[in-house]
């Protein structure tokens, strides 16, 4: 009986408790405009039903079904659930990473450098002295002109059974001899297939009896900021490493080359993984591994990886040519901000502005024109002008490729959207052409010029274009405009960029051509309360530019 009534007390207490849980769960979910219900009412919080006991035995019967739930409780917050996977990512990553390992390997090089000798004489000791043994050892490569090895590590991975191996073009570099060496210890001469620097890629080949472990490039376009990722690599030269983040952005521009799109993640990434795979959790290659942010020299969660849909364009061009064969436009581009969208007549401050045409090139048929917006290209929008260079680069040589432009005929109407259609040249063969071009030509240093006699506007000395300025300036014998003689300082034409030997060839793209035309644009505008004045210029190279200067 003792042991009867404790258990029934046991369960009043445990009633009463449910009941104050109840009560302070429903007073914590009252929204802060609802009144809170009186007792005794409809609204009262409801109280979870306590298994009943028998009263003989103290033992609970059979549950009975709950009472429905009150309206206010049908309408309360709903909680989000999250699989304990999407909360703590996966639960190991164990049979991935042996699955991979054996793909991934290290990258040794050495690399010849002459030495000059310092003509210390030998130290010779007694005939028959043991201390003659290591002063040859000590002073050997100091006798006279010698050789040193310089050696350096990194990762890469095998993408094919019959030898293909990808690694970064650095860590390579200008190396005499490359060593491939794999998780069971074997270690194989490397021949060097071709080199990217633009995106930082080797591809390497290595000659095997035996078909290697490989692994396959996935689909980063696919790849979702937070998704998981494991890298392996040779970090520190400590060997075969792994370790797992996320994808913590994309399309990252660190300024490392013209082709700028990385995956950043915060998967532990140091020296030494250079080269080394970013894979997905479906074992596919979708980075790799190229620089880390550091103050340090070690990880501290910021590291990035060339994307897989533009490592696999490179990588086949490298297997196939040895070199890489990208498409080219022969433009010259700017970036599209609001200033200069606004002083086109462009709403939104989206596409590149088309700076040049280059001579000989493949837009040189009238298909594009200074001015011009592009915003698509080959059926893909063109978000900004670092976007453009790398789809041009990714499609084919010889592809004939539509392109959508807004173009401003006059100043007086909107720009209009229209489609041109350009033929795609070979970039390679475009920067020779450029090199040639510029072979010649030296910068431009002229000295201040006497200002008197000039036309002074928006802090620029400006003056007719004659032999004498053109000679001055070292201006091409074809080059029109209005020269800038004089900038003064702190003026809003001197924040812009704008220096003494600059041609001014359009003012709110109409054309100019003398210092009082530049002038009468000018006071136009500020009649019409235009705040600034878009201006076309020409640097003495030829290269030219669209600048906004306020207007004083």
């Amino acid at each position: 009986m003792i042991a009867q009534r404790a258990r029934a007390s046991i369960s009043v207490l445990t009633a009463s408790l449910l009941l104050s849980m109840a009560s302070l769960a429903n007073a914590q979910t009252v929204e802060p405009d609802t009144p809170a219900p009186e007792a005794g009412t409809a609204e009262d919080v409801p109280v979870l039903p306590v298994p009943p006991t028998d009263g003989e035995t103290g033992e609970a019967q059979e549950p009975q079904d709950p009472e429905p739930l009150p309206d206010s409780a049908a309408t309360a917050p709903t909680t989000i659930q999250t699989s304990p996977s999407a909360k703590h990512g996966p639960v190991s990553v164990a049979d991935l990473a042996e699955s991979l390992l054996d793909a991934v390997v290290n990258v040794s090089t050495a690399q010849g450098v002459e030495r000059p000798g310092r003509g210390i004489p030998p130290l010779e000791a007694p005939e028959g002295s043991p201390l003659q043994d290591f002063f040859d050892d000590l002073l050997r490569d100091r006798r006279g002109p010698g050789e040193r090895r310089a050696q350096s590590l990194g990762s890469g991975f095998v993408i094919d059974p019959s030898g293909i191996v990808i690694t970064n073009n650095h860590v390579i570099g200008d190396a005499d001899t490359i060593t491939v060496n794999f998780a069971n210890g074997d270690q194989l001469d490397a021949e060097l297939l071709g080199t990217d620097p633009k995106t930082d890629i080797a591809v390497l080949k290595v000659e095997s009896e035996e078909p290697l472990p490989f692994v396959k490039f996935g689909d980063s376009e696919s790849l979702r900021i937070g998704d998981w990722v494991m890298a392996i690599g040779n970090p520190f030269g400590l060997g075969g490493s792994v370790s797992v983040g996320i994808v913590s952005a994309r399309g990252r521009n660190i300024n490392a080359g013209p082709y700028d799109n990385f995956i950043q993640t915060d998967a532990a990434i140091n020296r030494g993984n250079s080269g080394g795979p970013l894979f997905d959790m479906n074992g596919d290659v979708i980075g790799i591994n190229t620089a880390i942010i550091s103050p340090t020299g070690g990880s501290i969660g910021i590291g990035f990886s060339i994307p897989s849909k533009l490592a696999v364009n490179v990588v086949n061009q490298l297997r196939e040519f040895g070199e890489t064969r990208r498409g080219w436009l022969g433009i010259r581009l700017q970036a599209l901000n609001d200033n200069i969208a606004r002083g086109l007549g462009i709403e939104d401050a989206q596409g590149a502005v088309v700076m040049g045409v280059v001579d000989g090139g493949p837009s040189d048929n009238g298909s594009l024109k200074v001015g011009d917006v592009i915003v698509a290209f080959d059926g893909r929008p063109v978000e900004g002008s670092n976007d453009l260079p790398r789809m041009v680069a990714e499609t084919p040589v010889g592809k004939t490729v539509t392109i959508k432009i807004l173009r401003k005929e006059s100043r007086s109407e909107p720009a209009r959207e229209r489609e041109v259609e350009v033929t795609l040249g070979r970039l390679e063969d475009g920067e020779k052409l450029l090199a040639e071009a510029d072979g010649g030509d030296e910068s431009a240093t002229a000295e201040d010029t006497d200002a008197e006699g000039g036309i002074q506007t928006l802090g620029m000395t400006l003056a007719d274009l004659d032999e004498e300025l053109r000679a001055e300036f070292k201006l091409a014998a074809d080059a029109t405009g209005v020269v800038v003689t004089d900038v003064a300082a702190n003026s809003g034409a001197a924040e812009k960029g704008v220096e003494a030997g600059m041609l001014i060839t359009e003012v709110a793209q109409e054309t100019v051509s003398s210092a009082a035309e530049v002038e009468e644009k000018i006071a136009k505008l500020k009649e019409e309360g235009r705040r600034n004045a878009l201006l076309l210029l020409q640097a003495p190279n030829g290269d030219v530019r669209f600048v906004v200067v306020p207007i004083e």
